[in-house]
Parts: C-alpha cells; sequence; structure tokens
C-alpha cells in the first residue's frame, strides 16, 4: 500500500509540473504580445533622409544635397515635343498674374525688334524679317521679383545656372506682325567671332492668342531641310502660344556645334496679340 501511494504522490507531482509549465508558458507568451501592442514602436532614423509624399500617397525619399543643392523635392510636368531640335513644352509654367505682371512692365518701354546683322546684310535688306515691338528687362530692374522666380524656375528646368541667361526679351506681335526662321546661336562664319554662344532659349507666353502665332521649327526630324525652304513659310512642328506655358528648346547639340534642326520663327497672329518672354541662355557667366 505504501509503495503504491508513493507512486501516485509521484505521477501527481509530475502532472502538476507538466500543467504549471504550460501555464507559465502561455502566460508569458500572451503577456508579451499584450505588452509589445502597448509599447511604442521605435523605428530605425534616416540619417539625413526626409520622407515625402506624391499625390499617390507614395513615398518619396529625398537625398543628402550638396553646398548649391536644395533640400526639396520639386516636380515641374513638361512634354518632350521634339528630339530635332530638342524641344520641351512646360504647361503653366506660369501663373497668369505672373504674365500679366511681366506684359504691364514691358508695355510702357517698347520699341521696333532689331535684328543682329550678318556679313553682307543691312537694315534695308533685312527690313520685314521681323515686326515685332519689344525690350529687355533684367530680374534686377523688377522689384516684385517675379522674374526672379521665373528664372530660378528655367535654371531648375533647364540645369544650366541663371547667371548664364541674358535679360528677358519681352515681345509683342500685333496682327500680320512676325519673325522669319531662323537660329539663335551665332554661327562665327556668318557673324564673326563670339565670345559666348547662345546654347538653348526659354520662351514663357505670357498670353493666349486667337488664332496664328504658333512658334514653328520647319527643319523637325529633318524635314524640308533638302527641298530649298522659302524662310518666309510658316510649316513644320507648330507650337501655339498660350498663356503660362513655357517651350525650351536647344540651339546646340551636345558637342557644341549648332543644331541645324533648331531653325525657328513665329507665325504671323492672325487674329489676337500674342506676348512672349524670351530667355536666351549663353554657355557663359553673363553680366546683368
Amino acid at each position: 500500500m505504501k509503495s503504491k501511494t508513493k507512486r501516485s504522490k509521484r505521477n501527481l507531482g509530475l502532472a502538476t509540473t507538466f500543467i504549471l509549465c504550460c501555464f507559465f508558458f502561455l502566460a508569458g507568451f500572451y503577456g508579451s504580445t499584450l505588452l509589445s501592442q502597448d509599447a511604442p514602436k521605435i523605428r530605425p532614423r534616416l540619417r539625413m533622409l526626409e520622407l515625402e509624399k506624391t499625390d499617390d500617397g507614395d513615398e518619396l525619399i529625398m537625398m543628402p544635397h550638396g553646398k548649391t543643392g536644395e533640400p526639396s523635392i520639386q516636380s515641374i510636368p513638361f512634354q518632350v515635343l521634339s528630339w530635332k531640335p530638342r524641344a520641351l513644352y512646360f504647361p503653366s509654367f506660369a501663373t497668369a498674374e505672373q504674365c500679366q505682371s511681366i506684359i504691364e512692365m514691358a508695355k510702357v518701354r517698347l520699341t521696333p525688334s532689331s535684328l543682329a546683322l550678318r556679313k553682307g546684310e543691312t537694315d534695308e535688306s533685312t527690313k520685314g524679317t521681323r515686326t515685332s515691338s519689344g525690350t529687355f528687362i533684367s530680374s534686377s530692374e523688377d522689384k516684385t521679383g517675379i522674374l526672379d522666380f521665373i528664372e530660378q524656375k528655367i535654371a531648375r528646368a533647364t540645369m544650366i545656372p541663371q547667371m548664364h541667361g541674358e535679360a528677358f526679351n519681352v515681345l509683342r506681335y500685333e496682327i500680320g506682325q512676325k519673325y522669319d526662321s531662323h537660329y539663335d546661336a551665332f554661327n562665327p562664319n556668318e557673324y564673326g567671332p563670339q565670345t559666348s554662344q547662345r546654347m538653348a532659349s526659354f520662351l514663357l507666353y505670357l498670353s493666349d492668342v486667337e488664332e496664328g502665332g504658333e512658334t514653328m521649327f520647319p527643319f523637325e526630324g529633318g524635314s524640308n531641310m533638302n527641298s530649298g525652304y522659302d524662310f518666309r513659310k510658316c510649316i513644320g512642328l507648330k507650337v501655339k502660344p498660350r498663356r503660362g506655358d513655357g517651350l525650351l528648346f536647344y540651339s546646340l547639340t551636345p558637342n557644341g556645334t549648332i543644331d541645324q534642326t533648331s531653325l525657328h520663327g513665329s507665325c504671323p497672329v492672325i487674329k489676337g496679340e500674342k506676348w512672349v518672354a524670351t530667355k536666351w541662355i549663353r554657355d557663359q557667366v553673363q553680366e546683368d
């Protein structure tokens, strides 16, 4: 009897120990789960990186930037209009208020537009080539800061520093006025030695035009180059002016030679009035 009693007590002790172990294991498991839900989550900190949200809610990681860099991610929408020449279209680059402010600055100082003459040309022989009126306005003259703001935005869009731009050439085209096809870059064989060269042009359209007034690229894609093109004709790729939109095109190829397909002009205004602010960008820093 005594041996049976001892055996039963031993079995009872083992069973009790097993049950207690299971109890404490489960209690520890569920307890740690509950505690982990209440405890604050600690995420590793991104050193020198910040997060921004896109319109779709996706996260964009901002990278560390250099001394001349910028601390924010910016988006400037554009459409590639052509690779020959390299031409980009920037919708809503400026606001209607900014455009009107530039017009008001320019309209009181307009004079007939002039031409840079090639060897052998005269004012009389080139009469009628460019019939707009215009004026040059430097951002340093603008106390509102609008021109400086636009210049900075152009620099971001082109990745060419602001100091490489000439003063804005603000132009007005009335009905019948136009600019025959031409190059913005200066061929030294035609214009003589150049201390710097126009690399690119940015046109900011300041007004809508009811009809006509398009910026044209007659040689776009290599078209019309071998057909005895009449420089007065309005053909090829045409960009219709819309207030606040921008047009960027490069006059030089990546190897620095003049891009023959960058020939362009302004079609005659048929109805309405055209205002445009042109920023010529050079390969050397320009004096203000």
